[in-house]
C-alpha cells in the first residue's frame, strides 16, 4: 500500500461519523440505481416478451386489409396460403427459412355469452394446442384443468372472464359468434382449464379452443387470421425479416401478405426503448445527489486541513501528489459505498426478481389491449449490479476532483498562516 493511500486511510478515520455518512450517502444511491435499473429493465424485458408472445411473435403475418381493420376482429381477410400452396404447405414454407424456429397459427374472432344479467363480449382465439403451449408457455398459469384437445369442443378461459359469466371447470357454456358468412352462430363447449395471471386480456377477455373446431364452426377451413413467426432472438429479426418478403414476392403475396416485425406492431415498445435511454440518464443523476454530501465533506476536510496542507506543500509534497490524496480518500469512499450499495441492491433485486411486485390493484383501470402483467418482476443480474458500482465509483471520484484541485492550488505559505 503506497504512502498516499495509507494517509488517505488515516485522515478519513479522523471523523469517523462524517466518513460513515458520506459513505451511507453513496451506498443508498447506488442501491436505488440497481434497484430501479433492475425494474425498469424487468418491466421493459416483461411487455416485450408478453407481446411477442400473445400479439405479434417475433414476427407477423396479416394481410394488408385485416391490419387496417384488426380491432374488429374481421374474418373476410384471411391467411390462407402461398399461390398454389395451401395454409400447411405455406407454414411449411416459413419454418423452411433460416433461424425461423417455429410458426403460430391463430384464428381470432369475436364473441359473447349470455347471463341473467348481461350479455358479454369475449374474443377467442382458435390455436394449436401444442404449438400455443410449446411458444407461450400458457400452462404456467393453469391453475386447474388442462388445454382442450384437437377435435374436441372444449375451451380455455381465464379466472375473471369465468366469474362474469358464473361458470366453473367442468361445466358447459353456450357461446355465440358469427361466422366468415356472416350467419350468427351458437354453440356449446365444455370447459375444460382456467388459467389465471396477471395479464387482463387472458384473464378477462380470450378463451382458447382447438384450431380445427374454429375453423369447423367459423366456416374457415384451411384459414387463420395471422401466422406468428418465431425466432431463436428477437435480435434475429432484421435477418429473417427481409426473407420473408422474399418469400412473399416469389410467390406473388406480396401484394395481398404483410409481414411486421414485432416493433412494428406496438407503439408502447417505442417509447419504452425511449424510456431506457432516459432512464440511464437519471441513475447518474441519483449518484450526483449522493456526490452532494460527499463533495461537502471533503470541502469541509479541505477547509479544517488548511495549515497541514501548507505544511506538507513546505515539506515538498507537490501539487498533483496533493491532489491525488484528496482523490484518494474520495475514492476510498466511493468503492466503499458503491460495494455496500451495489450488494444490497442486488438483495434486494433478487428478492423481488423471485416474488415480484404486484400492481393489480394500480393496473385495474388499465385497457385489456395493453399486453401488461400487473405483476412485475425486476431483473437480478451481475451486470447490473456491476453496471451500479462502477457508475457509483466513477461518479463520485470525479466529483472529487473538485475539492482535490482546491487543495492543491493552496499557497504553501498563505496556507500555513491561515
Amino acid at each position: 500500500m503506497g504512502f498516499l493511500t495509507r494517509l488517505a486511510l488515516k485522515n478519513l478515520f479522523r471523523q469517523k461519523l462524517r466518513t460513515l455518512v458520506s459513505i451511507i450517502a453513496i451506498a443508498f444511491s447506488v442501491m436505488i440505481v440497481v434497484f430501479a435499473r433492475g425494474y425498469v429493465v424487468g418491466l421493459i424485458d416483461s411487455l416485450t416478451s408478453e407481446h411477442i408472445q400473445y400479439d405479434s411473435g417475433h414476427l407477423k403475418l396479416i394481410t394488408h386489409e385485416y391490419r387496417d381493420q384488426q380491432r374488429l376482429l374481421p374474418l373476410n381477410y384471411p391467411v390462407d396460403g402461398l399461390g398454389d400452396l395451401g395454409l400447411a404447405e405455406m407454414i411449411a414454407a416459413l419454418e423452411n427459412i433460416e433461424d425461423v424456429t417455429m410458426v403460430i397459427p391463430r384464428l381470432k374472432f369475436g364473441a359473447m355469452v349470455s347471463t341473467e344479467d348481461e350479455l358479454v363480449t369475449m374474443t377467442g382465439w382458435g390455436v394449436d394446442p401444442e404449438r400455443e403451449t410449446a411458444f407461450t408457455g400458457i400452462e404456467d398459469y393453469l391453475v386447474e384443468g388442462r388445454m382442450p384437445k384437437p377435435g374436441r369442443l372444449e375451451v380455455l378461459m381465464g379466472s375473471a372472464l369465468l366469474d362474469k359469466i358464473n361458470r366453473r371447470v367442468g361445466e358447459k357454456i353456450t357461446i355465440i359468434f358469427n361466422t366468415a358468412y356472416n350467419s350468427l352462430r351458437g354453440v356449446t363447449f365444455n370447459i375444460v382449464g382456467r388459467t389465471e395471471s396477471g395479464i387482463k386480456l387472458l384473464n378477462e377477455v380470450v378463451f382458447y379452443l382447438p384450431l380445427d373446431q374454429a375453423q369447423r364452426l367459423l366456416e374457415m377451413d384451411g384459414q387463420v387470421t395471422e401466422l406468428l413467426l418465431v425466432t431463436a432472438d428477437k435480435k434475429l429479426v432484421p435477418r429473417v425479416l427481409p426473407r420473408v418478403q422474399a418469400l412473399l414476392a416469389a410467390h406473388g403475396e406480396d401484394g395481398r401478405y404483410l409481414a411486421l416485425s414485432y416493433k412494428d406492431t406496438s407503439d408502447l415498445l417505442f417509447f419504452m426503448e425511449i424510456a431506457k435511454v432516459i432512464y440511464n440518464q437519471v441513475y447518474i443523476f441519483l449518484v450526483l445527489l449522493a456526490c452532494i454530501v460527499v463533495v461537502n465533506t471533503m470541502l469541509m476536510i479541505v477547509k479544517e486541513r488548511t495549515r497541514e496542507i501548507g505544511m506538507m506543500s513546505a515539506l515538498g509534497l507537490e501539487s498533483k501528489e496533493i491532489r491525488r490524496l484528496f482523490m484518494t480518500e474520495g475514492a476510498i469512499m466511493g468503492v466503499t459505498g458503491s460495494l455496500v450499495g451495489a450488494a444490497s441492491g442486488s438483495l434486494l433485486n433478487g428478492y423481488f426478481a423471485k416474488n415480484g411486485i404486484d400492481f393489480s390493484a394500480a393496473t385495474s383501470g388499465f385497457s385489456a389491449e395493453v399486453i401488461f402483467n400487473s405483476v412485475v418482476y425486476p431483473l437480478s443480474s451481475p451486470g447490473n449490479t456491476i453496471f451500479a458500482f462502477f457508475l457509483g465509483v466513477a461518479v463520485v471520484t470525479i466529483a472529487c476532483l473538485i475539492p482535490a484541485r482546491r487543495a492543491a492550488r493552496l499557497e504553501p505559505s498563505e496556507a500555513i498562516r491561515n
